[in-house]
């Protein structure tokens, strides 16, 4: 019923991309920034390059696609590459729901603590990306992905040219933000071609004390050979970031929106400490030095200022793939890969004191990631059918630890947040994980002339073990998701030249995370013992109905969709609170969503474009969580949280001659933030723009503005999870008005 009066009371909103300059190496001026996926049976948009060199160089694949219909991205800093604040959601869907893949490695879920993978942004260089592809759906059935629930993000890097070309970025800006970018291009037609390239950035906080900023090597290969051709993939990254301090909606009021952590001011922080324990706050023994003292001002808990706090992380991944005909009927693509990460999520915490009296230590909670797989599949066009088989095999070993360190001394830290710490005084908990992954699919994409139909499915069996290093109360032994066919359907009908109808059904389960932070491995052994046996993985059925249309300057699509959310998962604490320390993981119900989709876009003539979408997600609760304690939460006919009802984005551009430009508008309505929808924060619209000079055609300069009107609001939700009711400490401060300048050259 819900669908019809969407179908009956919503209007496609016209739209186009903005026209901008395409890398040299990548496609012509002019070319479509957004397309809209002609010819497939679900709802998928893939962004260009073209649109990626107009944002401020830096800036993550993931703030360009939030133009998109469904896609909710957050940040608290002006590039979207603050790992503890990025969050993309899709369709309502959580990001540890979706998948993400580059050029078809599996990224896992690219969480801030990844058990699994790595960040986007630590996988290549904004400028080396040829197209990022979003299916809001679940996805391409042959995704490298066993967590996609509600959606793929494929990012693919761009080909190398098949000549000498070299370019060089330089960017300056707000909070000293420096930013440098060179790659030289070599290749003969018809030969071997690649790339090699450098990029380092940095930016100082924008509140607060502290720097962000990472290296970051790319080079790819292309090698013909014969009817093959192979390709390799080589990248580095070595990031380091200082955090912003997650606030609450009370702290906001009481503190302000410049409000941060205390560095350098390291008085301040070991005050704070001090009252902390003497107030009983912290559990840390009482300190003398604060006896009978108060916060000052406005300050009323510990938590409500840390010293410090940063993520740290180094990334080696590289990959070796084939595509080749096999004889005349077949092809085969295959694809090796490995990953190595080594990295740490760092904070001063008052809770434990360091073994000489300092009333703070660091507490870290280390990573490290040996990874390697491999996919592929073969192909074959036989009459009317185009049939695909393939599979994906990855083992992880994981390790992950809790470690404290101290500190030097009451009147200096004696460290620094940007380093990697040694020698600590305890080690809480540290596990080893192993997971190995198979999955497979079969695809049949069936010609009927003006009917194209698309039947097939996947499966995968995934087990995961863990051990215990130093056990910390946590679990280890063995547990595993086996689901051998999740179908996949679909149809497009040509209508007429210009206009198709499409259709699809998916579902699709989701495997456990393999952590000690996440799913089954998260509780205690004798939680891990009663559920191992009967825990049931999330899984989601998606059935979408949508209608493109294509013509001459105006491209678009509109579409609804329903997804039913089986067997959520949740950590259920000893306490009153949804989120908290874990006792026991248990399945909670459902989650239904019904929505509404529309983008296009418009060329309007005399080199002015626009580009529009909009987006409504009516998603909420099917049932009643009860706790450990027997307490019934009431949240059936809740909105699920980080779901905003409405969101809508608009840009309007301009391209011709040297000039070039745009402005870009984005809303998104309120958002909840505790599961009884009795705390949220409100809409927001935040307006960017950009406008570029061709002096030649190698060198431009162009400009950059992000929150041009400075608005004051929350970007990132959730930071710590979500609360039963009210206010929580789970918030980030989103990014106030920047200003950047680029010069880029080439040859």
């Amino acid at each position: 019923m819900r669908i019809a009066i969407l179908l009956a009371t919503t209007a496609l909103s016209l739209a186009a991309p903005a026209l901008a300059q395409a890398p040299a190496d990548d496609a012509e001026g002019g070319a479509d920034i957004v397309v809209f996926g002609r010819g497939e049976t679900r709802q998928v948009q893939e962004v260009s390059a073209a649109d990626l060199v107009t944002l401020t160089p830096g800036t993550s694949p993931l703030k360009a696609i939030e133009k998109l219909p469904s896609v909710n991205f957050q940040s608290a800093d002006p590039f979207g590459n603050y790992e503890w604040s990025t969050r993309v959601t899709i369709r309502a869907f959580s990001q540890n729901q979706l998948g993400f893949t580059f050029d078809g490695i599996p990224l896992g879920d690219m969480s801030y603590g990844n058990m699994n993978g790595l960040h986007i942004s630590r996988a290549i260089s904004p400028e080396n990306i040829g197209v990022v592809r979003v299916s809001q759906g679940a996805g391409s059935i042959g995704t490298q992905s066993t967590n996609n629930l509600g959606g793929t993000v494929e990012t693919f890097s761009m080909d190398p040219a098949d000549s000498f070309k070299a370019q060089g970025n330089l960017t300056y800006g707000s909070n000293e933000t420096w930013r440098g970018f060179a790659r030289v291009n070599m290749g003969v037609a018809d030969g071997i071609r690649g790339f090699v390239s450098y990029a380092y950035g940095a930016t100082n906080k924008y509140r607060g004390s502290g720097t962000q900023d990472q290296h970051m090597a790319n080079a790819k290969i292309v090698v013909p050979a014969g009817a093959a051709t192979l390709d390799g993939w080589l990248s580095y990254s070595d990031r380091r970031e200082q955090d912003y301090q997650d606030m609450s909606l009370g702290m906001i009021q009481r503190l302000g929106w410049g409000w941060d952590n205390t560095a350098p001011d390291w008085n301040r922080a070991v005050l704070y400490a001090d009252i902390g324990n003497n107030r009983g706050e912290t559990g840390a023994p009482v300190s003398n030095a604060a006896a009978g003292k108060v916060y000052p001002g406005n300050v009323t808990t510990v938590d409500d200022a840390y010293y410090d706090a940063a993520g740290l992380r180094k990334d080696t991944l590289a990959s070796i793939g084939l595509k080749s005909p096999l004889g005349d009927m077949f092809k085969v693509a295959l694809r090796g890969y490995y990953h190595h990460n080594k990295g740490m999520g760092l904070w001063a915490t008052p809770y434990v004191p360091s073994p000489n009296g300092v009333p703070i230590s660091v507490r870290t909670t280390e990573y490290k990631i040996d990874r390697g797989g491999i996919f592929g599949t073969v192909g074959a066009t036989i009459g009317i059918n185009e049939i695909s088989v393939g599979a994906w095999y990855e083992n992880n070993k994981f390790n992950q630890a809790r470690r404290f360190y101290a500190l030097a001394s009451r009147t200096a830290p004696g460290f620094s947040f940007r380093t990697y710490p040694t020698n600590p005084f305890a080690t809480q908990w540290a596990f080893d994980f192993s997971t190995d992954t198979f999955q497979y699919h079969v695809q049949d994409k069936i010609d009927l002339g003006m009917i194209k139909v698309n039947l097939g499915w996947k499966g995968y069996k995934v087990t995961s073990e863990a051990t215990a290093i130093v056990g910390g109360g946590f679990p280890q032994g063995k547990i595993g998701v086996t689901d051998w066919f999740q179908p996949h359907t679909g149809i497009v009908a040509e209508i007429t030249p210009e206009a198709e109808l499409f259709a699809g059904f998916t579902q699709v389960t989701r495997a456990y995370q393999a952590a000690t932070t996440a799913g089954p491995f998260s509780t205690t052994q004798a939680g891990f013992d009663a559920i191992k046996n009967t825990l049931k993985p999330e899984s989601s059925d998606t059935y979408e109905l949508g209608a493109r249309y294509n013509q001459g300057g105006f491209h678009g699509v509109v579409g609804v969709y329903l997804v039913n959310f089986h067997n959520r998962l949740l950590v259920i604490p000893g306490g009153a609170g949804i989120v908290g320390a874990p006792n026991v993981l248990a399945n909670v119900g459902g989650v239904q969503s019904l929505g509404f989709e529309a983008a296009g876009d418009l060329k309007l003539g005399a080199g002015f474009s626009l580009y529009a979408s909009y987006s409504y997600t009516d998603s909420t609760y099917q049932d009643d969580v009860k706790l450990g304690t027997g307490t019934v939460v009431p949240i059936s006919g809740k909105t699920v949280v980080d779901s905003p009802r409405h969101m809508a984005r608009g840009e309007l551009a301009y391209d011709q001659g040297p000039i070039y430009g745009r402005v870009g508008v984005n809303y998104m309505s309120k958002r909840y933030f505790s599961y009884m929808n009795d705390a949220s924060v409100p809409s927001r619209v935040l307006v960017d723009a950009s406008v570029g000079y061709r002096f030649t055609p190698q060198i431009e300069l162009q400009l950059n503005a992000t929150n041009i009107f400075d608005k004051e609001y929350v970007g990132t939700i959730g930071s710590n999870g979500f609360s039963v009711s009210g206010d929580s400490q789970t918030l980030l401060i989103g990014a106030p008005q920047q200003f950047f300048a680029t010069l880029k050259a080439g040859f």
